[in-house]
């Protein structure tokens, strides 16, 4: 009996970027940054066109770099996220909440600051009912985005131990008692 050749399989992982890294790059991820520190696998400005192809991303990590973006760059990235990410991929991105001095304090963040307000534009069914401006033809730089999301953030240490009740009233109230937002994108 004849032995056949057996040919191998090629998987191919799923990609998964950590956009803006800097030198914390998250492991399994491709680490993309404008500056080549340790750990960057990629230098690339993500202010330009992204060099991956429409829907070839599964997830992307996002950690303090979406503040340092001009409003249009931000509606660049939102696009191109957009882009790359398959039909139901996931984003994960954290970025200072508004009412922390976190993010003012830094001179290179980019005004207005990053807010939970700022997703309910990257959903196109809550842009076409509340926002129909950022998204037609007399707009060419305007959202083509579309996503669901969740959101949520992480508390100051003298919050840690209150209920959530306290927490909600301490963000709506006080400066400094939510450090960061932290959502999860969904590409629909």
């Amino acid at each position: 009996m004849a032995k056949r050749a057996i040919k191998a399989v090629v998987v191919k992982e799923p990609l998964r970027l950590d956009l803006g890294c800097g030198k914390n790059k998250q492991v399994g991820f491709v680490g993309v940054d404008s500056i080549k520190f340790d750990g960057v696998d990629l230098v690339h400005d993500l202010r330009q066109k992204w060099p991956w192809g429409d829907d070839s991303v599964e997830q992307v990590h996002c950690s303090h770099f979406l503040e340092h973006l001009t409003p249009q760059e931000r509606i660049h990235f939102a696009n191109e996220l957009c882009r790359v990410l398959r039909k139901g991929g996931t984003a994960n991105l954290a970025t200072p909440y508004s009412g922390h001095d976190c993010a003012y304090g830094d001179p290179t963040h980019q005004w207005p600051p990053v807010s939970g307000w700022t997703y309910l534009y990257w959903n196109k069914d809550w842009r076409k009912a509340q926002a129909p401006h950022t998204d037609n033809e007399f707009n060419p730089h305007g959202f083509t985005c579309d996503f669901d999301y969740t959101i949520g953030g992480s508390w100051e240490q003298w919050l840690q131990t209150r209920n959530m009740e306290y927490r909600v009233f301490a963000m709506q109230h006080y400066i400094n008692a939510q450090r960061d937002v932290v959502v999860t994108l969904t590409k629909k």
